[in-house]
């Protein structure tokens, strides 16, 4: 493991890419259950680096929270072709910061249809990863004070003794949506400020921009099944957050660029209609 001082994401980037390279497979542990099958993918990589980490589960975010760093993984596991423009996140917004901890996101593709993959005689099958983006929260979201909490409301139904939860839900681009240049390939992505070494070459130079207008509330109307946000002036419009793509020198150096801004927006309403 060549240790940079300060981060795991070079380190763990090029075990994930090796691994993909050397044929390493995604084994299932049941038919149902995909994403989990790509987050002991995972796992197995950063222990063959020796990182130490919390145990991971289906409830705890980020999934992997390391212990000698200040650092966390959240693994997202997406079909291809499939739905790969977005991902649902049930118990945090996308942040590059939580709870003390940098966060990282592990966006990796896998095959929609295993129906092809040989059974290994005990119920599951090995599949391959597909393609692999490893990118730090803020290229999703930049935010670092919105505190996720889940709240309720009582007093609901004809004898007033239901409660109303609101659980939310995140729904968020992938980077396989926000970029061109990804698919097919293993990409790290990290604010410009980051500090790389001689084995990774640049691939492409992102900047995201911050809207104009910011959502801060919503309300529902039970009556019409209305639901309607509400929205204040971003302060920090135009504001433009740098980021920088990066590959092995071993890896192909094709180029890694933002889609348009209109293109991301068609990406958004394309979302809001699924």
């Amino acid at each position: 493991m060549k240790a940079n001082p300060s981060t795991t994401c070079f380190d763990v980037f090029e075990q994930c890419a090796l691994a993909v390279q050397a044929g390493d497979l995604i084994e299932s542990v049941s038919a149902k259950d995909k994403e989990f099958h790509f987050q002991n993918w995972f796992q197995k990589r950063i222990e063959k680096l020796g990182i130490h980490y919390e145990g991971s589960g289906r409830n705890t975010y980020p999934d992997f929270c390391l212990v000698e760093y200040t650092e966390g993984y959240e693994i997202k596991g997406l079909a291809w072709p499939g739905r790969e423009r977005d991902y649902d996140s049930n118990s945090q917004v996308p942040t590059g910061f939580h709870n003390g901890r940098q966060i990282f996101y592990v966006f990796g593709r896998y095959p929609a249809d295993l129906s092809t993959y040989q059974d290994q005689g005990n119920g599951r099958k090995q599949y391959p990863v597909v393609d692999l983006v490893i990118c730090h929260g803020d290229f999703l979201n930049a935010d670092h004070e919105y505190v996720h909490k889940n709240r309720s409301v009582k007093g609901f139904g004809t004898y007033g003794d239901i409660m109303i939860r609101d659980r939310k839900m995140y729904v968020a681009p992938t980077p396989f949506a926000l970029t061109q240049g990804t698919t097919g390939l293993m990409t790290l992505i990290l604010p410009a400020a980051f500090q790389t070494d001689d084995r990774f070459q640049v691939v492409g130079q992102l900047t995201r921009i911050e809207a104009d207008m910011l959502v801060v509330g919503y309300s529902f109307d039970l009556r019409t099944n209305a639901l309607k946000a509400e929205k204040i002036p971003n302060s920090r419009k135009g504001t433009e957050h740098r980021f920088t793509a990066y590959r092995l020198k071993s890896q192909a150096g094709k180029p890694v660029s933002m889609l348009s801004g209109a293109e991301i927006l068609e990406t958004v309403r394309e979302m809001e209609e699924e």
